[in-house]
């Protein structure tokens, strides 16, 4: 009999705690702000200050946007604000802080599994369902940062504005290019109208980026446009690599492993992979900035906003490979986000450590952020950050962002009354299209500092960026929106 009734008194107990721990739960679902409210505070954030911080959020606004966001939080930790860097005393406080959440997540989740650490970087992700979790964080002074990891802000406005049109930057069409948009030059290749006016065609009189690597972090390379794979080395291109690696996961379940592999499903890292590096073909086809350069890209998004939990790691995982790599040297990202992400912010932090110039698209406006300024990561110090003007005047593109941040400029939109772009190589095979934005400026300029860099191989990053400000058009003074302007290619070779 006393057996039994031990065995009562323990089902009591277990249907008390599951009746607590409804009744908790019911009482912290009360408190959450809606989607609606939680965006006014980042989007009045955004207009006074051009960033947003969860640190500056109170608990409540921290804790509604975890539970939008499949209730995973990033944690930043580390002995100092700058502490992103593992080392032994990192990994004690790593151990601590996991500890720290079990300890007031309920009896079920103490073993879970669906926890992420970075091997690099000192944070990590993990599920968090008790608001007292957050207190706690916010109190440890070991944490540098925290975030709703996979709450969608831009999802969410779109879904409210009930349009996300323009939002991606995808798109596989081809286009016939205008005999007016290029010239050809031997064996065959089609210079693009802004090459030109970049006097990028006479750099290649001293450097065709021979013997450095560039790395594009994109949605990936097309596997059928042959003239960036087989064809890589063609015409006046040869001896250099392409090399392809997936980062980016594709699955609703953020602990997920299934990596998506390194096609891209978009466009957009097709295109950008091609105006940097295209090969100086035979074919009538575009060539790239830089023809002689080997390549490197990543498939660490799935389109060119960083919104989805699984972007956010893919460009992490990204960056810091790309980091720890010595051939690497110029890392192109025509991506971004309206505000900054730890996790990411640290991870070009690591490769900015590690000598790596990292150019970052300054914003490119959707249908319903035409307001935002200088985007992340390009806002970031360590970052050159660029964006795109109107051919032969200093007046932003017609969807290009400026700003202070800004550090150079590309002519990439046409002022002849087509207003036509870029001439690129297509996703599909032997086409061609147009492509614009504040995202070809950058990769064409990627394609200029691995001109310089392959002229200087013994060049530090702070060498080659201060040739290219002193072959730009306001060096040395700065434009309040338009940084040192545009770079004459071949000033910056000679």
């Amino acid at each position: 009999m006393k057996k039994h009734f031990l065995s009562l008194a323990v089902v009591l107990a277990m249907m008390s705690c599951s009746n607590n721990d409804e009744t908790l739960q019911v009482k912290q679902d009360q408190d959450l702000l809606t989607q609606k409210e939680i965006n006014a505070k980042i989007n009045k954030s955004l207009q006074e200050t051009g960033d947003f911080s969860w640190m500056s959020q109170d608990v409540q606004t921290i804790w509604s946007a975890i539970n939008y966001g499949e209730n995973i939080l990033t944690i930043g930790y580390g002995t100092s604000k700058n502490n992103f860097a593992r080392s032994a005393e990192a990994e004690n406080i790593k151990d601590d802080l996991i500890a720290l959440v079990k300890s007031f997540e309920p009896v079920s989740a103490k073993g879970t599994s669906e926890v992420y650490v970075n091997e690099n970087i000192n944070y990590l992700d993990v599920k968090v369902t008790n608001k007292e979790t957050i207190k706690a964080l916010l109190q440890d002074s070991r944490v540098r940062y925290i975030e709703p990891a996979a709450y969608n802000f831009l999802e969410s406005e779109a879904q409210a504005k009930s349009d996300s049109s323009g939002a991606s930057g995808c798109g596989y069409s081809t286009a016939t290019l205008n005999t007016n948009d290029y010239r050809t030059v031997t064996p065959g290749a089609r210079v693009p109208w802004s090459f030109d006016a970049h006097n990028i065609p006479q750099a290649w009189n001293y450097s065709s980026g021979a013997g450095v690597t560039v790395a594009i972090v994109d949605s990936g390379l097309s596997p059928e446009q042959r003239w960036m794979n087989q064809y890589f080395n063609d015409g006046y291109s040869s001896g250099r690599m392409v090399q392809k690696y997936g980062t980016f996961v594709d699955s609703w379940w953020a602990w997920s492993d299934n990596y998506d592999g390194v096609n891209d499903k978009c466009g957009h890292g097709t295109s950008m992979a091609s105006v940097a590096t295209a090969p100086r073909n035979n074919d009538n086809l575009p060539v790239g900035v830089a023809y002689n350069a080997n390549l490197v890209t990543y498939r660490a998004v799935e389109n060119v906003v960083i919104d989805d939990y699984h972007e956010k790691r893919g460009i992490v995982e990204a960056l810091t490979a790309l980091a720890n790599r010595s051939d690497v040297k110029v890392i192109s990202m025509s991506l971004g986000s309206p505000f900054s992400i730890g996790s990411v912010s640290d991870a070009v932090k690591y490769a900015h450590s590690r000598g790596k110039m990292i150019l970052a698209a300054g914003g490119t406006s959707t249908s319903f952020t035409t307001w935002y300024g200088v985007i992340f990561p390009a806002s970031m110090s360590e970052t050159v950050a660029v964006t795109g003007v109107k051919e032969g005047q200093y007046s932003k593109c017609d969807v290009c962002h400026t700003g202070s941040q800004i550090d150079f400029t590309v002519q990439m939109q046409r002022t002849n009354g087509t207003d036509n772009t870029v001439p690129v190589l297509s996703y599909y095979d032997g086409q061609a299209n147009y492509v614009g934005g504040s995202s070809v400026a950058t990769a064409t300029t990627a394609g200029i500092a691995t001109l310089i860099w392959a002229k200087h191989p013994t060049w530090s990053r702070e060498q080659v960026l201060q040739k290219m400000k002193e072959s730009a058009d306001f060096y040395p003074n700065k434009h309040s929106e338009f940084g040192y302007g545009n770079i004459d290619a071949l000033k910056a070779v000679q």
